[in-house]
């Protein structure tokens, strides 16, 4: 069996697991088996195709009254091949316009967060556990969490980073299945499966409360560290 062959029997394999497994429902717990880490895309190339399909899934996602509210879908954006990826808990104003993810203020700072690790925001991925707009920047609603958290799973598969950085506590308390706050969780490394989850503030709490900024640079530098080590 060839490699091509290889790959897409084991393509089939994963989607008909995920079929029995109700991929399309919200992951109630966070787990080593939620966050799988199979070679199923190798190239960038074929991590580029595989989001640009899940981002036309989620653009005719009508599972939650977000849909109908929004301006734009805001799915994600950078490298889709990228060891870094930053995740935030949902798009605001500026990025319901444009329909990219951290833009405006908090976008110039995450920026400058991650040129401050000598890198370029087009080497990292970006995203939001959320691909609409709650109205008025709201916290995001249970029925609205159980219809869209599937698709960020589904884009750290297919991207496969070695770090993902939390922004702000309800990415964080996500992924790692906590109800922590995020000045306990900040800080360390959490290990699942083949990835290293940091969390650390929003850049939209460091606009507020620019004294933490020394906080993240902390994390941050751990996450630089780490990815010289991968």
């Amino acid at each position: 069996m060839n490699e091509f062959d290889r790959i897409v029997n084991s393509l089939k394999v994963h989607l008909e697991t995920d079929k029995l497994a109700g991929i399309e429902e919200i992951l109630q717990t966070r787990k080593e088996s939620d966050i799988v880490h199979t070679v199923l895309f190798s190239t960038r190339k074929e991590k580029e195709a595989a989001l640009q399909k899940l981002n036309k899934k989620a653009e005719e996602c009508k599972a939650c009254q977000l849909h109908g509210k929004r301006t734009n879908l805001v799915f994600g954006s950078g490298n889709p091949a990228a060891g870094l990826m930053f995740i935030g808990e949902a798009p605001g104003r500026d990025e319901d316009l444009k329909g990219e993810p951290f833009v405006g203020r908090c976008g110039q700072l995450l920026t400058k967060m991650i040129e401050a690790i000598n890198m370029k925001r087009t080497d990292a991925y970006i995203a939001n556990i959320l691909k609409c707009r709650p109205p008025n920047n709201r916290p995001p609603l249970p029925d609205e969490v159980s219809a869209c958290t599937h698709f960020v799973m589904e884009q750290i598969k297919i991207i496969q980073p070695k770090v993902i950085c939390t922004l702000g506590k309800f990415a964080a308390q996500f992924l790692l299945n906590s109800k922590q706050p995020i000045s306990a969780l900040r800080g360390r490394f959490y290990d699942i499966d083949d990835f290293k989850i940091m969390p650390t503030f929003h850049p939209a709490y460091l606009l507020r409360n620019p004294a933490d900024k020394k906080l993240v640079w902390e994390d941050l530098k751990k996450v630089r560290d780490e990815l010289k080590r991968i």
